[in-house]
């Protein structure tokens, strides 16, 4: 009797985990879009150190991403217990974000000159190359506004994760949040860290005897800009992707409209759901855009 009890709780456990696999993949898949947008980010926010500090400022984003972790995942869960509800406003408001944040950068050379953008680099470099200016200080304020901006995209994460197991039980809930967070985070600033020092050991090998190693070393080099902007490109697309599949998940009658059509299109079914997803992310991001210059031009006007 004993033995088929402990079968049964086996059984029982094997079903949960295969469970938790299942929708920790789906949350995965779904924050896919945040995390290139993540990379990106910090990689360029933790730039302009020196090199040797490079190391040093991504482990103290990672310890400030990890303690807004703790943060984010019991509010979630708190909210998931208490106020169920709020999941899909969430959701929206997540998406809704993400998208914003995708049309802003497309809108960027439109938004700012180029001048602003060159005597914001001259800044940079001149910050870095005096030695007068407060490193620690500079430092600080580097790993403060990275620390800022992974609030926001974490909050992102565990929101659509969130939404991903908002039908589970409480254990399963707390065992998806957590991993998803922990993984999440270790992969990003195991990353950033490894993108921000591709060009220390691109130089390294250029200085290696062998011609190989000159060849692969100059070769890194030469890949690294381009590295930098392919994952902004795939972030970006990625954000439009998944914010816009959020919001059109979350309008019943447009998530019924997109498979009907996709349904009609016969072979091209597959690809139908993420052109339109894509098509209402890039709406979405436009329109909450021109709503945050229309209040922010209002609030100056006010202020002024």
């Amino acid at each position: 009797m004993a033995g088929s009890s402990l079968l049964v709780l086996i059984d029982d456990i094997a079903a949960v985990l295969d469970d938790v696999a299942l929708m920790t993949k789906m949350a995965a898949k779904k924050t896919a879009g945040v995390l290139g947008d993540d990379l990106a980010l910090n990689a360029q926010q933790v730039s302009g150190v020196r090199a040797e500090r490079e190391i040093p400022v991504v482990w103290a984003v990672a310890k400030g991403s990890f303690l807004n972790k703790l943060i984010l995942v019991p509010s979630a869960l708190a909210i998931s217990v208490f106020i169920p509800w709020l999941v899909t406003p969430l959701l929206m408001v997540g998406g809704a974000y993400l998208c914003f944040e995708g049309f802003e950068k497309l809108a960027h050379k439109f938004l700012h000159s180029k001048a602003e953008d060159q005597a914001e680099h001259a800044e940079l470099v001149e910050a870095v190359a005096d030695p007068a200016i407060d490193l620690v200080a500079f430092e600080k304020d580097k790993i403060k506004g990275a620390i800022r901006t992974d609030f926001i995209l974490s909050a992102e994460i565990i929101a659509i994760t969130l939404g991903t197991v908002a039908d589970a039980s409480l254990t399963q809930q707390v065992i998806v949040l957590s991993g998803i967070a922990i993984v999440m985070t270790i992969g990003v600033y195991g990353l950033v860290a490894g993108i921000v020092k591709l060009d220390d050991l691109g130089l390294w090998l250029t200085q290696k005897p062998g011609q190989m190693a000159k060849s692969i070393g100059g070769g890194i080099l030469r890949a690294a800009p381009y590295m930098m902007k392919s994952l902004s490109v795939i972030g970006t697309a990625a954000m439009f992707l998944v914010g816009g599949g959020i919001l059109t998940h979350g309008v019943p009658v447009v998530h019924h409209w997109i498979e009907s059509v996709s349904a009609g299109a016969g072979g091209a079914g597959f690809i139908v759901p993420t052109l339109l997803n894509a098509v209402a992310g890039i709406l979405a991001g436009a329109v909450v855009l021109a709503g945050v210059m229309v209040v922010s031009k209002l609030y100056k006007a006010l202020k002024g």
